[in-house]
C-alpha cells in the first residue's frame, strides 16, 4: 500500500493545498473510469433499445461514451480539466443525440465533485465549478424556452395557463437540476474540509508527540544537570576537608601524634561519606534507561553537623537556630543543606587561614532563611573574574531559584563574606530571584 504524501502544514488565514493522490487512489480512479465506460456503453444499448437517441450513429455513441467516462481515470490529478471534459462531452452528447442519461450524470456528478474535493486552488476551483454551472443551467434555461414553441417534442405537455403542464416540467428540471449541481458542490467542499481537518489533526498529534519528547529530554537533561550539581558539591566539599585535615596531619605528625590521628581520622570519615554519596549518584548515571530522580536524606537538620564538622576541620564555624523549624519540602531541605555545604566548602577554599564562619537558620511562618557569613578575605579566583561565576555559586543560585526563593552574595562591608538564601515554606507563586555579586 503506497503511504499518503505528507500533507503540508494547516496554517491559519493560509489555503491548504490538499496533498497529490496516493498510486492506490489513482488505481482506484482508473478501475472506475473503466466500470463507467462500460456501463454507459451497456446503457447506450438499452437506451437506443427504447428509441432514445437511436438515430445518432453507434460508433459516434460510443467514443461519446469513451470521452465522458475514461478522462475520469486523472480526475485527482487534474479535476479542473476533467470536470470541463465531461461537461462539454455531456453538453455535445445530448445535442447531438448521442447519450444515455445514466451513467452520463452520474459521471459529470463525480467530476464536478471532485474539482471542490481535489482542487488545489480554491478560487480556480470555485470559477470553475461556477462556470459549468452556468453554461448548465443557460444551455437547460434555453432549451425548455426553444422546444416551448416546437408543438411536436413532448406534445402531450400542454403550453397554456399560467401553470402549464410544459412549465412544470420546465420548473421540476430546474430543481432537479438545482440538486444535483448543489449536491455535487456541497459534497466536494465537505471532502476538502475534512481532508484539511484530518491534516491539520494529524499535525497537531504530531506536534504534540513531538513536544512529549522534548519535555522527556529536558527532563533527563535536567537530572543529569542536578546530579553533576550533587557530585560537584559532594567532590568539593569531602575533598576540601580532605586537604585541610591532611595538611593538619602533616604539620603535627612528628610533634604531636594524637591529633594526627585525630586528622587522619576526621579524613576517614570524609572519604567514607563521600564514596557513599558518589556511589549512589553514580549508579543512578550507570542505570539502564532514563535516569530516575534520586531523593536525598540530607536537609536543614543536618546543616548544624555540617558546621560541627567544618570546625572539626579547622574553620571555626558557630551555628544558631532563630524561631521554631518547622517541616519544609524535601526540595528545600536539600537546597538549603547544598547551599550551607558550598558556602562553607568556599569558605576554606578562599577566606584564608584566619577566617571563621557563622552560620544561621531563621524559621518564619512564610520561609526560613539560610545565612553563612565568614570574617576571611574576599578572593576571586581567575575563572570567577568579571560577571562569570563559578560553578558552586552557579549552582547556589541554580539550587534557590528551582525552589522559588530568593539568594544574596556578596562581600560584606565589615570584611568577609555573605550568603543568605531564603527558601519559601509554601509556593506563592513568585518569581525567584537573585541579588548581589557573583563570586
Amino acid at each position: 500500500m503506497q503511504p499518503q504524501p505528507p500533507a503540508p502544514p494547516v496554517i491559519e488565514g493560509v489555503e491548504w493545498v490538499r496533498p497529490g493522490p496516493t498510486r492506490r487512489q489513482l488505481r482506484n480512479d482508473v478501475l472506475l473510469a473503466l466500470v463507467l465506460a462500460a456501463a454507459s456503453a451497456a446503457s447506450l444499448v438499452l437506451y437506443r433499445a427504447t428509441g432514445y437517441n437511436q438515430d445518432g450513429p453507434w460508433w459516434a455513441s460510443l467514443v461519446w461514451a469513451a470521452v465522458m467516462t475514461l478522462p475520469l481515470a486523472l480526475r485527482r490529478r487534474f479535476p479542473g480539466v476533467i470536470a470541463v471534459v465531461a461537461s462539454a462531452a455531456f453538453i455535445a452528447g445530448a445535442v447531438l443525440y448521442l447519450s444515455e442519461a445514466l451513467f452520463s450524470n452520474i459521471a459529470l456528478f463525480i467530476a464536478i465533485y471532485t474539482v471542490g474535493a481535489w482542487g488545489r486552488s480554491r478560487r480556480r476551483a470555485f470559477v470553475v465549478r461556477l462556470v459549468i454551472v452556468l453554461a448548465m443551467f443557460g444551455w437547460l434555461l434555453w432549451s425548455l424556452i426553444y422546444f416551448s414553441t416546437v408543438q411536436e417534442v413532448a406534445p402531450e405537455l400542454g403550453r397554456e395557463g399560467f401553470l402549464s403542464p410544459y412549465l412544470a416540467y420546465g420548473l421540476v428540471n430546474v430543481l432537479t437540476n438545482l440538486l444535483y449541481f448543489g449536491g455535487a458542490w456541497y459534497f466536494g467542499d465537505a471532502s476538502y474540509r475534512s481532508a484539511r481537518e484530518r491534516a491539520a489533526l494529524e499535525q497537531r498529534t504530531a506536534e504534540l508527540a513531538a513536544e512529549r519528547e522534548r519535555s522527556r529530554r529536558q527532563a533527563v537533561q535536567l537530572e543529569r544537570v542536578r546530579i553533576a550539581r550533587e557530585l560537584h558539591d559532594v567532590v568539593a566539599h569531602h575533598v576540601s576537608v580532605i586537604g585541610v585535615q591532611a595538611g593538619a596531619a602533616r604539620r603535627v605528625l612528628s610533634s604531636k601524634p594524637d591529633a594526627a590521628v585525630d586528622a587522619l581520622s576526621a579524613i576517614e570519615t570524609s572519604s567514607r561519606e563521600a564514596v557513599t554519596e558518589l556511589h549512589a549518584l553514580l549508579g543512578t548515571l550507570r542505570a539502564d534507561g532514563e535516569p530516575e530522580p534520586t531523593a536525598s536524606t540530607l536537609g536543614i537538620a543536618q546543616i548544624e553537623a555540617l558546621a560541627a564538622e567544618a570546625s572539626a576541620a579547622g574553620l571555626p564555624t558557630a551555628f544558631a537556630v532563630v524561631g521554631e523549624p518547622r517541616q519544609a519540602p524535601t526540595l528545600v531541605e536539600a537546597s538549603a543543606y547544598r547551599v550551607a555545604q558550598e558556602a562553607l566548602t568556599n569558605v576554606r577554599k578562599h577566606a584564608g587561614a584566619a577566617a571563621t564562619a557563622d552560620v544561621r537558620i531563621r524559621w518564619t511562618a512564610e520561609r526560613v532563611e539560610l545565612e553563612v557569613a565568614n570574617t576571611g578575605i574576599v578572593r576571586r579566583s581567575a575563572g570567577e573574574a568579571g560577571e562569570t561565576a563559578g560553578l558552586g555559586l552557579v549552582g547556589m543560585r541554580e539550587r534557590v531559584a528551582a525552589t522559588g526563593g530568593e539568594l544574596e552574595l556578596g562581600p560584606r562591608a565589615r570584611g568577609g563574606y555573605l550568603v543568605r538564601a531564603a527558601f519559601p515554606l509554601q509556593s506563592d507563586g513568585r518569581r525567584p530571584a537573585t541579588n548581589g555579586d557573583a563570586r
